[in-house]
């Protein structure tokens, strides 16, 4: 057992962090980066491990059975900061704050780790916050930043950066992981870790959730049924309404817990009024929560667009006769491959274009979700 042992299929980002724990004085800020489903977070987390681990031999760190290792990998660790945002941006008083904890002397290890697990979520003034903590460091202080590309983070922060580029894993990998780590049965394993794309977070999803399996299998089907105007308008609400309840499937009950427990904490008996003096703390509460929500509704509408996606490039693969490569939905070969025999690569490829170009739209604009692949679906057709 190691702190390395769940970053599957990244052997040389493994070797590169291994070294770098196992030197005197480490390069003091890193930039983790690499699609969703990489396991960037992951292996921020196992190299803070490393580089806190007790064994003394500089070889051996990243045991993964020492205290050290163990508190650092389930974020408990006193010298590891963490922080990461589910609503739309990191503010800059959080910054401000892991600015001021890099200050700190580390209290028990070797380094105090700060872990920024969401580097791209924050706004330009946050990032110039940590410009200078970042330029002139603590002597004792480690930066970990994660994003999905060194595009997504300022060109200021990433050349004091030492890269860290990650892959998506073999799906064979993700599902080798899930049966040894989460006990899920290999078929099973198999076959979400090929519908995930080798996302290895969505992957566990699919494995451990029917309804997420179904919700899934009902978008990737939705360009079956785009044979007119009506159907398409219909497929847009269909998909709109099933990433909407996949998003909120995931927080509704997180945010009744949440609002639960800060109640419990403010004295207020279930189910009790609010005192008015109280009542600040509990819409604050609300606000994040609703911050969180438009960001997982984003985040969730993107996965649905990438799962529609899969669908176009099994049948663009059949198209250009290489179906012989394992398609993302081989259980849907039959319809595939009629599908695919009604149109051409050109088609296919430019819907994947138009499917692409909404992605891009609804992170960047205001754009109404229902509207934009209403007008998306249209141009499916």
């Amino acid at each position: 057992m190691s702190v390395w042992d769940d970053l599957q299929g990244q052997a040389p980002v493994v070797e590169q962090l291994r070294r770098a724990a196992a030197q005197e004085r480490p390069n003091h800020a890193w930039l983790f980066t690499g699609p969703p489903g990489s396991g960037r977070s992951n292996a921020a987390r196992a190299f803070a491990a490393a580089l806190l681990c007790e064994q003394q031999d500089p070889a051996a760190r990243g045991c993964g059975s020492c205290r050290a290792c163990r508190t650092a990998l389930a974020g408990s660790h006193a010298d590891v900061t963490s922080v990461t945002t589910e609503k739309v941006t990191i503010s800059i008083d959080e910054a401000r704050d892991l600015v001021r904890r890099a200050q700190d002397r580390p209290s028990t290890g070797r380094w105090r780790v700060i872990i920024v697990e969401d580097a791209d979520r924050m706004q330009e003034r946050s990032t110039n916050v940590l410009l200078k903590a970042i330029e002139e460091p603590p002597p004792r202080t480690v930066w970990l930043l994660c994003a999905p590309s060194p595009g997504d983070v300022l060109v200021t922060i990433r050349s004091r950066c030492r890269a860290v580029g990650l892959r998506l894993p073999p799906a064979d990998d993700v599902a080798d992981l899930l049966v040894r780590r989460d006990g899920i049965d290999p078929e099973l394993a198999r076959q979400a870790a090929r519908a995930a794309q080798s996302h290895i977070g969505i992957a566990k999803r699919l494995a451990t959730d029917s309804g997420a399996r179904e919700r899934r299998d009902r978008i990737v089907r939705l360009p079956l049924s785009l044979r007119s105007v009506p159907g398409a308008m219909k497929a847009a609400a269909d998909l709109v309404a099933l990433a909407e309840a996949e998003a909120q499937a995931s927080f509704e009950e997180r945010d009744a817990a949440e609002r639960d427990a800060l109640l419990s904490s403010l004295g207020v008996e279930p189910g009790g009024t609010v005192p008015a003096a109280l009542r600040s703390q509990v819409k604050r509460l609300e606000e994040d929560q609703a911050r969180r929500a438009k960001r997982s509704k984003n985040d969730y509408f993107d996965r649905a667009l990438t799962d529609l996606l899969s669908f176009y490039r099994d049948v663009l693969l059949l198209q250009l006769d290489a179906g012989g490569t394992d398609l993302v939905n081989a259980g849907l070969r039959a319809e595939l491959e009629e599908f695919a025999g009604k149109g051409s690569p050109e088609q296919t490829l430019a819907r994947m274009e138009e499917i692409n170009a909404v992605r891009r739209r609804l992170v960047t604009t205001n754009v109404q979700p229902l509207l934009a692949i209403e007008a998306m679906a249209l141009s499916l057709l």
